[in-house]
């Protein structure tokens, strides 16, 4: 079996290659960690350690299976450290990776960047639906 660090000599950068290279695994790792359960909970793992019950109650709206799927994969990557510790009930304990945290660090820069420019996509999405109401007004007629 190949290594999926064969895709890093791609020259022309393009969306495309993710779909039609089946030996390289960017798009299958990015729907992974870019899905909004998966970024809450690296960003709640940020320099502390949660057990399952704390990540539940701090994302709110999640399922158990979900979280539970989602912390399995974010493990499987080697993203997130689960730890039992040997207790009676058992205790579970989630943190970072050294990867993660490197990971955590791009996030930070996305939300960042989503910061700085919420007034802009705020005022864009406003123009868009004026432009959209004003084309449905202008069909109807």
């Amino acid at each position: 079996m190949q290594s999926p660090s064969i895709c890093a000599g791609t020259v022309d950068y393009g969306v495309r290659q993710w779909d039609t290279r089946v030996d390289c695994e960017v798009r299958q790792i990015l729907d992974r960690i870019a899905d909004k359960w998966s970024l809450l909970v690296i960003s709640l793992l940020e320099r502390q350690v949660l057990r399952f019950s704390e990540l539940s109650r701090a994302i709110g709206g999640i399922s158990q299976r979900m979280l539970t799927v989602t912390l399995r994969h974010l493990e499987r990557d080697g993203i997130v450290k689960r730890t039992v510790h040997p207790v009676v009930p058992p205790r579970v304990d989630y943190e970072l990776t050294a990867l993660g945290v490197t990971l955590h660090e791009t996030i930070q820069a996305l939300v960042d960047w989503t910061e700085n420019h919420q007034n802009a996509i705020s005022d864009a999405r406003a123009e868009y639906d004026a432009r959209l109401i004003s084309t449905e007004l202008l069909v109807d007629r």
